[in-house]
């Protein structure tokens, strides 16, 4: 809570940590998660999300929610908006609305990675924040956890595509399953290498 607290000495009240989770894969939302830390807030194994195994991070998220004084807001930016608007403005897009989902609009933000032009809250961007900050990394837990959750449901919906094995990822059976299936909605158009007029469907 080090960054939260330098922050808190100036006569800030509440600070929230912003986080994303999706912004490489080839498919599906990319999800952000602003979360807010009681002062004197603890936990043995938070972390970076990608440090946590997915029960873990389950685990995390389930503590969270039901801890006093924390709040937690989640935001995400549509398929049609990351084609639309690219995928760094449609990550903030997701980062705004999920800081807008809190009860209460926080007086700072800690965002993980560089500052967001126009965000509507003071901040300061923290490259590597997730293992820096832990309202930081409350966010990156909540927000992975958002997004595989909605992996899980599209697996169901869409089981040509595996998308519980490879997470929407470019991995080579990803690929292979598009080019055997083509693209369906959840695709990102505007990535490549489906944006590519050659790739082979």
């Amino acid at each position: 809570m080090e960054r939260e607290m330098r922050v808190r000495a100036t006569g800030v009240r509440l600070v929230a940590g912003i986080d994303e989770a999706g912004r490489g894969p080839l498919a599906g939302p990319v999800v952000a998660a602003a979360v807010i830390l009681p002062d004197g807030f603890a936990h043995e194994t938070l972390n970076d999300s990608k440090k946590l195994k997915a029960a873990e991070r389950e685990r995390i998220h389930a503590e969270l929610e039901s801890s006093p004084g924390v709040f937690i807001g989640v935001g995400e930016a549509s398929v049609a908006e990351i084609d639309r608007l690219n995928i760094l403005r449609a990550t903030h897009l997701a980062m705004e609305r999920a800081v807008r989902a809190l009860p209460e609009l926080p007086d700072f933000c800690l965002i993980d990675g560089w500052p967001v032009p126009r965000f509507p809250v003071p901040h300061e961007g923290v490259v590597g924040g997730d293992a820096l900050s832990l309202s930081i990394a409350a966010a990156s837990v909540v927000a992975k956890v958002v997004r595989d959750r909605w992996v899980m449901e599209v697996d169901a919906e869409w089981p040509q595509y595996a998308f519980a094995k490879h997470k929407g990822y470019g991995t080579e059976l990803h690929l292979q399953l598009i080019r055997k299936h083509g693209p369906c909605p959840l695709h990102r158009r505007s990535f490549e290498p489906i944006a590519q007029p050659t790739f082979d469907f």
